[in-house]
């Protein structure tokens, strides 16, 4: 059973930062792509991030390039989202996943990720 948890979230000013971390266990972390999502209040879920198996490849929506990082860790199963400079527009629950097929690289569609996490809030207030 693969099991993917994030946390990290939190209240934060504007322009502050903030680290959310996802551990994935139960199966092998390297053989995962791995994306972060984000769903803010009456929206549709969105793309924010993603990394592939090892790390080569690496995305992000346009609203947050240059602002965001995204990384990987294989020795401690876990993806982080390194957020900074953050604006109101960037509150939303934020939802880890993973993508366990033979893709070869992360993408940005929702139906690619089999396993995802219960999501931590993220609120930026002004």
């Amino acid at each position: 059973q693969v099991q993917v948890v994030e946390s990290g979230g939190g209240l934060v000013q504007v322009e502050g930062s903030l680290r959310l971390s996802c551990v994935v266990s139960g199966r092998i972390f390297s053989n995962y792509h791995m994306g972060w999502f984000r769903q803010a209040p009456g929206k549709e879920r969105e793309f924010v991030a993603g990394i592939s198996r090892l790390g080569r490849y690496r995305d992000y929506a346009d609203s947050v390039k240059g602002r965001f990082t995204i990384s990987r860790d294989g020795a401690k199963n876990t993806v982080y989202l390194q957020m900074n400079s953050l604006k109101p527009e960037d509150t939303a629950v934020y939802y880890c996943a993973a993508d366990s097929t033979a893709r070869a690289r992360s993408t940005r569609t929702e139906a690619d990720y089999n396993y995802w996490g219960q999501g931590t809030q993220v609120t930026v207030s002004s």
